[in-house]
Parts: C-alpha cells; sequence; structure tokens
C-alpha cells in the first residue's frame, strides 16, 4: 500500500508540480489511512471498500486529538476531517487512471462544509511598525529587511520568497519573475521601498553570507544555503515580536495585507487575482468579504446614525 502511495508522491510532484509541502501533507494523511487498515488486517488497496472508508472517518471524527492531554475531549476538526476526505479522492482518481486499481472507491465520499476562514492581514500602523528598519544593518537585518518588503510589496507566499532566484530579478525595471504553484510563472511589479531594501541586501548583506557553494537563491540563511520555511518564518515572527505585533497571524500575513490593502485602496479584483497567481477568482473573492467588514467598521465608527455622540 505504502508503495502505490510513493508512486503517487511522484506524480504530484513531476506531473502535477505540488510543493514539497503539499506532497508531505499527502503523505502523511495517507499513510494514516494505511497505518488504519494494517491494524484491521487490509494490506492491499483492492480490498478497501466504500464502508472501510467511512469506518476510518468516523473513527477520525471520534478519536481524540494527538498531542493532548488525556482528559481533552478536542475532536478532529472539519478542517482536518476535508483534507483528509480530499487526500483520500486525490489519491484514487490517479490510482484509478493510471489503472492502479478498478475503481474509484472514493468517489462518493462528500466533503463536509468548510468554513472559510478570513485571512488575517496586518493594519496599515501595524506595517508601518514592521517593516522601519533595524539600526545595525548586519547581513541578516539586511536580508531580513528585503524579505518583508518584498512580501508586502509583491504578495508572494513564503515559498515564492525561498525561491527566488538572482536571475528572476529585474529591479531597473522595477518587476520579479515568480515561480509559483504547478510551477506557474507570472510576473509581479516590486515597489520603490523594496527594491531599495533588496539593492542594499544585494551590495552590502548577500556577499557575507554567501559560501562557496552557495546557490543562485536571492535570500540565504547564515550558513549561505537557501532557507528552509520554518526558519524564514520564523525570522519574520521574530520581527513581528519586535513591531509589537500579535504573535497569532500566520504565514501568509503579509500576502493577506497585501490583497487587503491594494482592494481598500480601489484595485480590480482580476488584477489582485494576477498578482497573487491565484487560479481561481474564488479564491481572490475572500477578499472582498474582508474589506466589506472593514467598510462595515469604518461606517459603523463614523456615520452620524452609528457613531457615539
Amino acid at each position: 500500500m505504502r508503495t502505490l502511495i510513493e508512486d503517487f508522491l511522484v506524480y504530484l510532484r513531476h506531473e502535477r508540480g505540488h510543493s514539497e509541502q503539499t506532497q508531505k501533507t499527502y503523505a502523511a494523511l495517507l499513510l494514516n489511512f494505511v497505518s488504519w487498515a494494517e491494524g484491521r488486517s487490509i494490506n492491499d488497496w483492492a480490498r478497501v471498500q466504500l464502508s472501510d472508508l467511512m469506518a476510518f472517518l468516523e473513527f477520525e471524527r471520534a478519536r481524540a486529538m494527538k498531542n493532548e492531554p488525556a482528559e481533552s475531549v478536542r475532536k478532529l476538526s472539519s478542517e482536518s476531517l476535508y483534507l483528509q476526505i480530499a487526500a483520500l479522492r486525490a489519491f484514487y482518481n490517479f490510482a484509478e487512471t493510471e489503472k492502479f486499481l478498478p475503481q474509484n472507491m472514493a468517489e462518493n465520499l462528500s466533503l463536509p462544509r468548510r468554513w472559510k476562514r478570513l485571512p488575517k492581514s496586518l493594519s496599515n500602523a501595524e506595517i508601518e511598525r514592521l517593516l522601519k528598519s533595524e539600526k545595525h544593518g548586519t547581513p541578516t537585518e539586511l536580508c531580513d529587511q528585503a524579505v518583508l518588503e518584498l512580501a508586502y510589496a509583491s504578495g508572494l507566499r513564503v515559498a515564492e520568497l525561498r525561491g527566488a532566484r538572482l536571475e528572476h530579478l529585474h529591479l531597473e525595471a522595477g518587476f520579479l519573475t515568480v515561480i509559483g504553484k504547478g510551477n506557474k510563472e507570472r510576473v509581479v511589479p516590486v515597489g520603490r521601498k523594496a527594491i531599495e531594501a533588496i539593492q542594499s541586501y544585494l551590495d552590502t548583506g548577500r556577499p557575507k553570507l554567501v559560501k562557496p557553494k552557495s546557490p543562485a537563491n536571492l535570500f540565504l540563511n547564515n550558513r549561505g544555503r537557501p532557507f528552509a520555511a520554518s526558519t524564514m518564518w520564523t525570522r519574520i515572527k521574530a520581527r513581528l515580536r519586535r513591531a509589537e505585533i500579535a504573535s497569532h497571524v500566520t504565514p501568509h500575513a503579509l500576502r493577506h495585507s497585501f490583497a487587503t490593502h491594494l482592494l481598500e485602496n480601489g484595485a480590480d479584483l482580476r488584477v489582485i487575482q494576477e498578482l497573487l497567481g491565484h487560479a481561481n477568482i474564488s479564491t481572490t473573492e475572500v477578499y472582498t468579504h474582508v474589506t466589506t467588514s472593514r467598510l462595515r467598521d469604518i461606517h459603523r465608527q463614523f456615520h452620524p446614525r452609528h457613531s457615539k455622540s
């Protein structure tokens, strides 16, 4: 069963262009099912029936959360269950299409309603505090400043920041070529402040980080290597703490802020979709809910029939 999962992961990597993190997520979810199945003497995907998948999902729905105290009553969230079902459906679709299995046993699994959380964005004041340059100008600080400025200026994902390479930069023309999800290429503008921060980092920061075997990645850690996702996010969180910004923001905080602030200032939703690299406009439309909420708050605060005298 594990061998077929490996084939599926190769397909995700080479045919679909999914990120390493997506592959890890699918692998963990599918191996979770395999472990459950093996505990019931099911050792072949061909033996798995729809009733087995349903029994597994019921088990998942009822089981206690991992790494929780014994007395905890917390259960698996609908979001986690959604991902588990999505992984099974994607796997079975691959296995049937590639003739590894004669039938797609997961096609009748229905996805639970997925709660669409509104993305957390930073206020203009928080952005100003976060992007305020730190004084010492060490290579690490210059790198962090360039990462933050570029993330907010261009709305890049953390993976896209990590993957940015020197040959992708076109600072004189004011744009950057980005390789996004599914290896899709897009061109994004880079604002003046971000260009200044990147140029300063390239002039006096990056040369001190480069080692003999350093790759051409734009951003390098203190060992001259490309950033791991967790390391880059740890560095961003440290800056958030020093700027006294709430710790519960996500790795996408600057990306969400980029989109929200553009929309609040009148940018067209289709343009934002293109800048963010969303394949479907429905993904971008979540930001209309954010700005609607913001407008409602402003109306409540300042309209004479809402505001307090």
